[in-house]
């Protein structure tokens, strides 16, 4: 199957030749036709499937064949996304795919000065890209109004959940006309996504694809069982293999990937961290930096790193193994991207056993370990406790040198 033969119309077509796609993902396979015929879609999708182009290249199209206003264009379209990165990416993706037709388009989120965005849309937009807090803000400043929205998406739904968003996601739904088509996107389908999807589409047409054991299947996994105080050593051990071009570090927490970040400076390597405390331009700053492989090493949290869209990375590290199983699925998924090959190597300690567990059991496979390395888990067996000579002996004042036992 081609782009073509989904009626994909020709100035999108040879954007899409230029960027190097020319036959679609299974989500957009399904998705597009149904989003040209002008249905809502409720769709589930794990990143890296494809899915922004699945509702990008449509909405493109559809928008294309409208008239434009010749004062000044309204938003027709739009994209509600949970995180800054995603938001950006989405912007570069209707850039990319949207070249050769006459759309403008914005993205608009916090942690940025917002003049540039209120400028943007005070010159017309037909497609906007926000976060909800941000879009809130410039709506209740009165610089936009969403009553000329003819389309509208919800994307990564169960982060925005994830996330404490969903509160702002109700708030900007009231804002929206009836009559409209809206698409929505989540990776799973919890109660309360499920609840919310239904005050949103209206008998909407379903696509499913990858659930979330099967996006890993592509994907070449390995553990290592290490101290946690020789986790650094390993990774710089790794590290010295010059195959690995570029690779994606996680960490736990911000203060653990800035504590990496350090260790490999020190040691030569190029290397940055992204994590919520770092200001916005810096963190698309390391992130461009990171694409185009002048930063060797990029180290995230779980937050930062879930809009993160590298083409051909081909290498994911674990760090530390996350607490819940389905991150690690997100985590590995930054690589394997729309069918390419990956690898994920995770580091597990001791006290981590029990990640590993939850995550084989949700993959419903065993994760093959590496022995043979520098660096070894060393279990420590504990020495069974003496138990205490005095332990059932009742205190006896006659005895002046007895301590009285605990």
């Amino acid at each position: 199957m081609s782009f073509k033969s989904l009626e994909v119309i020709e100035p999108i077509l040879q954007a899409l030749e230029d960027e190097g796609y020319s036959n679609p993902t299974p989500i957009q396979s399904q998705a597009i036709p149904i989003v040209l015929q002008k249905k809502d879609l409720l769709a589930c999708a794990q990143t890296g499937t494809g899915k922004t182009a699945a509702f990008a290249i449509p909405i493109l199209q559809l928008l294309a064949a409208k008239p434009k206003d010749p004062k000044r264009r309204k938003v027709k379209c739009l994209v509600l996304t949970p995180t800054r990165e995603l938001a950006i990416q989405i912007g570069e993706s209707f850039a990319a795919y949207g070249k050769n037709v006459d759309l403008l388009h914005t993205v608009i989120f916090g942690g940025v000065g917002q003049n540039p965005q209120v400028n943007a849309i005070r010159n017309g937009v037909d497609i906007l890209v926000a976060t909800p807090g941000r879009l809130l803000d410039i709506i209740q400043q009165g610089f936009l109004s969403l009553h000329n929205v003819e389309l509208f998406v919800l994307d990564e739904a169960d982060r925005m959940l994830d996330m404490g968003f969903i509160h702002d996601v109700k708030r900007l739904l009231t804002l929206l006309p009836e009559q409209k088509q809206s698409l929505f996107f989540s990776a799973t389908m919890p109660n309360e996504i499920v609840k919310l999807a239904n005050t949103i589409l209206k008998n909407p047409s379903k696509v499913a694809v990858t659930p979330v054991s099967s996006t890993v299947e592509i994907i070449q996994q390995f553990i290592y069982f290490v101290d946690k105080g020789n986790k650094q050593k390993l990774l710089l051990e790794l590290l010295k293999n010059e195959a690995i071009k570029t690779v994606l570090v996680f960490t736990r927490t911000k203060h653990g990937a800035d504590k990496v970040v350090k260790v490999l400076v020190a040691n030569g390597i190029t290397a940055e961290a992204i994590h919520g405390n770092k200001a916005q331009n810096a963190r698309q700053r390391a992130l461009t930096n990171f694409k185009n492989q002048t930063t060797r090493v990029l180290v995230a949290t779980d937050i930062a790193a879930r809009g993160i869209d590298v083409d051909e990375l081909a290498y994911v590290i674990n760090y530390e193994m996350s607490n819940i199983p389905e991150t690690y699925v997100h985590r590995i998924g930054r690589t394997g991207r729309a069918g390419a090959a990956g690898t994920a190597y995770s580091f597990c300690d001791a006290e981590e056993k029990a990640y590993l567990k939850d995550v084989e059991k949700l993959i419903a496979k065993k994760i093959p370990v590496i022995d043979n390395h520098p660096f070894p888990l060393v279990d420590h067996h504990p020495v069974k406790e003496a138990k205490p000579t005095f332990e059932k002996r009742k205190f006896n004042p006659k005895f002046k040198n007895q301590k009285k036992a605990k």
